[in-house]
């Protein structure tokens, strides 16, 4: 298990807050309300709020270089356990969120009517959630940001079989991961990433996570000063290609990483109890959010259709339910890796699926 480290909590911890408030402009008419009084504020949370997600792509790539290749070397690894290992991972709290996103939609549909609903959910499409390919065939996600999931899953795997192939080679050409991920970053980030139709796949994100891995070797290998040019060239060829707010959140979130991993910084700061609380619940909270932010939207519609105040308190309100939601969540299922089987949880989460399907049939 990845050890806990005081820097990232923290830098999860906020990020994930960032994402939950961006989706609370884009998602609801609180943000309406209070958009129409203030627009650019709302416009700012929408356009910024979703480049804290480039972060969460490089923190993972940091830890998978730290896991899988600590020397910018490669090791002996079997791909397989380990891409298994990482999916029942990401999907097991996964299906619980999506699963209550849906519930939730079904159980306010019918008395509010807002372009943030998904549509009702087919079998098809909720297998294509159990097995993270929605985006690849076209479907709809049935929440939001789980897109993430999705792409980190095959990052994750892309990266395994990448390491577990050069290993398979002689000795000698061990030390060639580090010139292929830089290659394959450069790739995504001068070529793949200039281009909307490549977003549903690994190799359109793999730049941010790539970096994340050069971030790791800039500060614990001996070519770190090397590294660390890489990632600032890596990153302004590519804004000098096309600038994007996404590559630049990326660049500096891998240099900041670097220097922070160096310094010792990671394992020593913030000493905050919260932040490291918030940090191990993120992905927890980055899940569930967005179900509960749609009942809270969908209450406040109905009570608090009109105010300024009063929708901004929504928001709050909202904020605080995802936390709370999300540490649920962590308590009973992303913190106890047997939780699907035979077992009253299992059921919980096939009577979700089940009472969801039934309330949108019914509603047709």
């Amino acid at each position: 298990m990845t050890r806990r480290l005081p820097f990232i909590d923290a830098a999860k911890g906020i990020a994930c807050l960032v994402i939950v408030v961006h989706h609370l402009a884009v998602y609801g008419p609180m943000s309406e309300v209070i958009g129409a009084a203030y627009p650019q504020l709302i416009d700012a949370l929408v356009i910024y709020g979703r480049l804290a997600v480039q972060l969460f792509f490089v923190v993972a790539g940091y830890f998978v270089a730290s896991q899988f290749a600590p020397n910018g070397l490669t090791t002996s690894i079997y791909p397989g356990p380990l891409v298994w290992k990482r999916y029942k991972r990401l999907i097991t709290p996964f299906l619980f969120a999506v699963t209550l996103a849906a519930l939730i939609t079904a159980l306010v549909r019918p008395w509010f009517q807002h372009a943030s609903l998904s549509q009702a959910p087919t079998i098809g499409q909720l297998l294509a959630h159990l097995f993270l390919i929605y985006d690849l065939i076209g479907l709809e996600a049935l929440s939001a940001g789980v897109w993430y999931v999705a792409v980190d899953f095959q990052l994750f795997a892309l990266t395994t079989v990448l390491i577990a192939l050069i290993h398979m080679l002689p000795a000698r050409w061990h030390s060639l991961l580090p010139i292929v991920v830089v290659a394959l970053t450069a790739w995504s980030l001068w070529q793949l990433s200039l281009h909307a139709r490549y977003e549903i796949a690994a190799p359109y994100f793999f730049g941010y996570y790539g970096l994340g891995m050069l971030a790791y070797w800039a500060a614990r290998t001996p070519a770190k000063g090397w590294f660390l040019i890489l990632i600032a060239l890596l990153g302004l060829v590519a804004l000098g290609i096309e600038f994007r707010k996404s590559v630049v959140t990326a660049t500096v979130s891998a240099l900041i990483l670097s220097i922070a991993s160096a310094r010792g910084w990671l394992e020593q700061w913030p000493r905050s109890a919260s932040l490291h609380w918030l940090g191990e619940r993120s992905y927890s909270i980055f899940l569930i959010h967005y179900g509960l932010i749609i009942g809270v939207n969908a209450v406040w519609s109905v009570w608090f259709p009109n105010g300024i105040m009063i929708n901004a308190l929504g928001i709050v309100v909202a904020v605080a339910i995802s936390i709370a939601g999300g540490a649920v969540l962590y308590r009973f299922v992303e913190s106890r890796p047997g939780v699907l089987g035979l077992n009253p949880t299992t059921a919980l989460l096939l009577t979700g699926v089940l009472t969801t399907l039934a309330l949108e049939s019914y509603a047709r």
